[in-house]
């Protein structure tokens, strides 16, 4: 009997967590934490739920084994690969000839960096920069804002950092239960004696442990993050020698902030004026702190700007560059950083190069061969509107599922009934892959091997453990042999010829700036990883950023001045409240993974719906009675759990089970992300058997799909 622990990656959050999967004669037995592995977030041991129960849904029943070719819609025959590749390469090359911006392409964070990589430089050889993925549905104002102020759009500093803060302002994140290895860092510093300080709409498992808990309404971050920044200048506790000699735009912030005090910023918050000027003196005065933050934050209208005031109020208080300080954005995905990194993204080459940079442009033009496109594309928001309109006709999607993640869903699932041509590739059935024209079964990701970067800027290479079931290949297998039929067939960066993920990366190192150090055999050989930026094979990986000038053209950050605008949609009285999304801590995503596990379903069965006493008691509602929600865009049967930990008047719903047809797809005029955790919305009790019919309506999180004879 043959014996094995191979060392992996966790597939689920960014936090990046190693782990061993024990393997006896080919098959997955168990779980080894990754204990004897320095340097790593679970370095002693344990892993959240979703980690413990990591094999399950590689065992899925209705793992997707060969490429199939729809016969109408959610009725596939089984095809040959050389057949499903001839056709994708034929359809591909056809739009492209016509117009390459009928195309669009869907990356994805649960999948390696050299996929990533290599799906947005078919898109961009074929002539199109619409490409992106689901960055631009979570973290993509922390890219475009944190690069506006400091010069680049990733977390400043590690995980080391977080634990030797003095305090730690956690806003719009519940890191207890999203990011709960992580978060054991945030619990150190508290032994340590650090200050808490968590700003959310909800009162968390985080909140549980704050010091100072400000409950503000959803959507009002601009105007609790400037009244903190105003109470730090009008006492003078801002680092005045930080601000003198790397700052700009200090003059500009003063003005914009002056009229948010704390009285005026208690009225549009509901955060009591005492509690902003306790926080404020609290953080400003620690000596070292970090601000952390997720999707609470970004998904807004105004998402944008909410990160360059986190990325402010971290500057003028000296919190960058050192030691137990730093901005630290935690990603929902595994691999949201290394996505984003790799420019699966419509407006960057790799290593965040823009597109429109001529300079930029034509280095690569030289390095893969062709001529390129110097127009921003679109995002995946953008793209259904297009494909509404005629204007993308065909769509590539790579491990994403968007009748379920995308905001409006019911908007998506019409335009995706839309499409000339689609392909999907993934490892399970999808409710978006009942749209597809062709599906090509993927490996997962412990079947699988290849570079990601977690949330800390920590590259680690991840090793396969057991072989994909039946014809299933890795995702840079299938790209690459797509991008050689499209006519790409030719060896080095010019082509789409690579024998295996290492060959991809070496191509990476050579294009990107920021990994040019991180070789495959850097990794392979140090599981613990490398933080970028690592600009040749013998640098160690850079810790902190900033340490002496920021990535700006003048090495200086640029504060941001912006005054307070809310949520694009406010309760009035035909949608009396106002509704905001959230995760539980063992479901992951959109339940493709975390749905096919046994332990984790057990436990987490269905959503509640977080009602107020108050608005419960004027509803007649009662904890497990049905309602339904309903805004202007759809309507959404579910039990209901009244509780104090939202604030009266807020309706909290967890998103994994298709809530987003509920949600606004009002965009960031600049981050282009969709305003899903604030939106208008009314509430009514319903029976079971109402609530069953409403149900059916839902686009099914676990589809059967139907394969039959050719």
């Amino acid at each position: 009997m043959a014996e094995e622990l191979i060392p992996v990656v966790c597939p689920y959050c960014g936090v990046g967590c190693r782990l061993y999967i024990r393997v006896v004669d080919g098959y997955p037995v168990g779980i080894e934490y990754a204990t004897d592995i320095p340097g790593i977030s679970n370095e002693k041991g344990k892993l959240c739920p979703k980690g413990n129960a990591v094999i399950e849904y590689l065992l899925a029943k209705d793992r997707l084994k060969k490429p199939l070719k729809a016969k109408e819609q959610g009725k596939f025959v089984e095809i040959s690969w050389s057949e499903a590749i001839k056709e994708v390469a034929e359809r591909l090359k056809t739009y492209a000839k016509d117009d390459p911006n009928q195309l669009m392409f869907f990356g994805s964070a649960r999948t390696f960096n050299e996929p990533n990589y290599l799906i947005q430089k078919l898109a961009r050889m074929l002539g199109t920069n619409n490409v992106d993925h689901c960055a631009r549905l979570c973290h993509a104002p922390t890219v475009s804002g944190l690069k506006q102020v400091f010069g680049a759009g990733a977390m400043t500093n590690t995980y080391k950092d977080i634990e030797e803060a003095d305090v730690i302002f956690i806003i719009g994140h519940n890191y207890a239960e999203t990011h709960p290895v992580g978060f054991r860092y945030v619990l150190k510093a508290k032994e340590r004696g650090a200050k808490v300080i968590v700003a959310d709409p909800r009162f968390t498992r985080t909140a549980w442990f704050a010091d100072i808990f400000l409950q503000h309404y959803p959507g009002t971050d601009i105007a609790l993050i400037n009244g903190l920044i105003h109470v730090i200048i009008k006492e003078k506790l801002y680092d005045a020698k930080f601000v003198r000699e790397r700052c700009v735009g200090f003059d500009e912030v003063v003005k914009a902030v002056e009229k948010f005090t704390p009285e005026y910023v208690e009225k549009i918050t509901g955060v009591p004026a005492d509690l902003i000027v306790e926080a404020a003196r609290t953080f400003a005065t620690a000596g070292k702190g970090v601000i952390t933050w997720a999707m609470g934050l970004t998904q807004h209208t105004h998402g944008h700007d909410n990160v360059r005031l986190l990325g402010t109020l971290s500057a003028i208080c000296g919190y960058q560059g050192k030691e137990g300080c730093g901005c630290a954005p935690m990603r929902g995905q595994n691999n949201v950083q290394g996505a984003c990194d790799m420019a699966a993204l419509p407006n960057v080459f790799p290593g965040y190069q823009a597109v429109t940079n001529p300079e930029k442009r034509k280095f690569f033009e030289e390095f893969w061969g062709v001529e390129l496109n110097g127009e921003v594309g679109l995002t995946v928001i953008e793209a259904a509107h297009a494909i509404d309109e005629g204007k993308v006709k065909a769509y590539y999607i790579m491990g994403e599922n968007p009748v379920i993640s995308d905001a409006n869903a019911n908007h998506v699932i019409k335009a995706l009934q839309k499409l000339e041509f689609m392909v999907v590739q993934d490892i399970v059935p999808t409710p978006t892959m009942e749209f597809a024209d062709i599906v090509l079964p993927a490996a997962a990701m412990l079947e699988n091997e290849g570079s990601l970067t977690n949330t800390e800027r920590r590259v680690q290479w991840s090793f396969p453990a057991v072989k994909p079931p039946g014809e299933a290949r890795p995702d840079w297998w299938i790209l690459s042999e797509v991008g050689k039929a499209v006519g790409f067939d030719r060896d080095g960066s010019k082509g789409f010829r690579y024998n295996e993920a290492a060959d991809v990366l070496r191509e990476i190192n050579a294009c990107t700036p920021q990994y040019r150090g991180i070789t495959p055999e850097r990794l392979k050989a140090n599981l613990a990883g490398i933080h970028w930026p690592c600009p040749s094979p013998d640098h160690p990986g850079t810790r902190f950023l900033y340490k002496d000038r920021f990535l700006t053209p003048d090495g200086k950050a640029h504060l941001a001045a912006v005054d307070y605008r809310g949520p694009v949609e406010l309760p009035d009285e035909e949608y009396p409240f106002i509704l905001t999304t959230m995760r539980y801590v063992g479901m992951y995503h959109t339940l493709t993974m975390t749905g096919r596990s046994e332990a984790l379903v057990k436990r987490w069965k269905e959503p509640l719906a977080e009602i107020h006493p108050d608005d419960a008691a004027k509803l007649g509602i009662r904890t497990v009675d049905w309602i339904k929600i309903e805004t202007r865009r759809g309507v959404y049967p579910i039990r209901a759990k009244v509780t104090r930990a939202v604030k009266k008047g807020v309706i909290a719903v967890p998103w994994h089970w298709a809530a987003n047809v509920l949600t606004n797809d009002a965009l960031d005029p600049v981050a282009k992300i969709p305003e899903t955790k604030a939106c208008a919305c009314r509430v009514a009790k319903i029976s079971e058997e109402e609530a069953k019919k409403l149900m059916e309506k839902l686009p099914q999180i676990i589809p059967r799909i139907e394969v039959v004879k050719g």
